[in-house]
């Protein structure tokens, strides 16, 4: 089956959850702004079980690019969508009711110290998230594909 025929399966956690359904459902109108901050939804594949994953993110914009943190709360690990977007960069993201196909990279060290300032900005807390751990927390950009938009989730055929 390929991935395009899947429905994805949404973050286990239940407030992230239904704020995907949200978004989702409302094409972006409810979930896209929260709380003054953006949020998109990224869909990665996981590296394990080939299943689509999706979830709920705050992002920030690079020129075209859409950039997001993969700080897990500061938790010691990285989330699993990042671990899965290393082993399979290319993931679709829904911005507002924008679906579009896009490439993820992890920023490299100068342009990273550049973008987590830039999230920072958005969202403080990465800040302290970044304090709370040892591991480096990675600045992850995504960059949408040529021809990339998507009819909106409720359209595809």
């Amino acid at each position: 089956m390929s991935n395009g025929a899947m429905e994805p399966i949404d973050s286990p956690t239940d407030w992230v959850a239904k704020h995907i359904r949200d978004y989702v459902e409302s094409n972006g109108e409810k979930g896209h702004h929260w709380r003054g901050m953006d949020i998109l939804l990224l869909t990665t594949t996981g590296r394990r079980s080939g299943n689509l994953r999706r979830t709920a993110l705050i992002y920030g914009k690079d020129g075209d690019r859409y950039v997001i943190v993969a700080s897990y709360g500061g938790r010691p690990d990285h989330p699993l969508w990042y671990l899965n977007l290393l082993a399979d960069p290319q993931v679709t993201i829904q911005v507002g009711a924008d679906v579009m196909s896009a490439q993820a990279s992890t920023a490299p060290a100068g342009e990273r110290e550049r973008l987590w300032k830039m999230m920072a900005t958005i969202f403080p807390t990465y800040d302290q998230y970044q304090g709370s751990t040892s591991r480096e927390i990675p600045v992850v950009v995504l960059t949408p594909l040529e021809g990339a938009p998507l009819d909106p989730p409720d359209e595809q055929g």
